[in-house]
């Protein structure tokens, strides 16, 4: 039997209202439940879009305030509402509401919000797949999102989201990853990164640098993460050469990819620094410190 939702459903519901609550007027508040109450049984699929769309409007464009950065999903997955406005979490809370019992009839609607989404629509859209019921149907949805050419769409899918590594192809994963590199997206905060690393990818992106060294341009540090596990006698140069740079940053991203890897030549070059070697060792020194530098 298939299920709509692989986490707590009601319980998410009640933890996102709670957060709502805190961060909403009693105005507000008000507004929100007679929307609710006016959903109707059978659920009203125009009310459900007008009230989408209308949210900002009543409920408002402030900050969230929440004691924590991310709401737990399951035991290995959470809901990061880092850096919400209140009328994102709220068209998130709102899909919720949906009934998702009938998988067709319940696609064909988050599809129709989709597709008439203004840009702030199509960011919590967006973010709120994690939380969507039926998540295997929102892949094609994810790799659109990927190609789009809109700053808050792109972090939306990006950054923070964790349905992207738990649900990508690895060639759409890939792809992900490489536009976050080719538009200069904060990389650390991708998740699943180094779950979802792979052989291709860190082929592609040593041609990525290659690339970008041959036209006099430098490369980001955080690439050679990807690369690190997979370091073999055709990209060591590579390890090499930033090795031997003169950017501290880009040395110390050489050693957190030897680190990562078990090609004995790789392992050699970090004993040749036994600061860097026991700064890696300590964790004083780690992929987050060089986000941190570089950011």
């Amino acid at each position: 039997m298939e299920h709509a939702y692989y986490y707590d459903r009601n319980k998410f519901d009640a933890l996102l209202y709670r957060i709502i609550e805190q961060s909403s007027t009693e105005q507000a508040l008000n507004w929100l439940e007679q929307q609710k109450e006016k959903l109707g049984e059978p659920v009203s699929t125009q009310r459900f879009n007008l009230t989408f769309t209308a949210i900002p409007r009543f409920m408002g464009k402030q900050a969230v305030k929440s004691a924590t950065p991310y709401i737990a999903l399951s035991d290995n997955a959470s809901f990061f509402i880092q850096g919400f406005t209140l009328d994102k979490l709220v068209r998130i809370w709102w899909l919720l509401q949906f009934p998702a019992a009938d998988k067709d009839a319940y696609i064909r609607v988050i599809e129709g919000l989709f597709d008439a989404a203004d840009m702030n629509e199509q960011a919590a859209l967006y973010a709120a797949l994690p939380v969507l019921a039926w998540p295997e149907a929102w892949v094609f949805r994810t790799t659109e999102g990927i190609r789009s050419n809109i700053g808050p769409v792109q972090e939306a899918v990006m950054l923070y989201n964790i349905y992207p590594a738990r649900n990508l192809e690895e060639p759409a994963w890939n792809q992900l990853v490489m536009k976050a590199f080719f538009t200069d997206k904060p990389i650390h905060l991708v998740s699943g990164l180094d779950e979802r690393a792979n052989e291709r990818l860190a082929a592609i992106l040593t041609d990525y640098a290659h690339e970008r060294w041959a036209a006099g341009r430098r490369v980001h540090p955080m690439l050679w993460r990807l690369v690190g596990p997979f370091i073999n006698a055709d990209n060591f140069p590579d390890i090499q050469r930033i090795w031997h740079s003169e950017v501290n940053v880009e040395k110390e991203a050489a050693a957190l990819a030897c680190a990562s890897s078990t090609y004995a030549p790789a392992q050699h070059l970090l004993e040749q620094s036994a600061t860097l070697r026991e700064e890696v060792t300590s964790h004083r020194l780690t992929w987050d410190t060089i986000a941190a530098r570089i950011a």
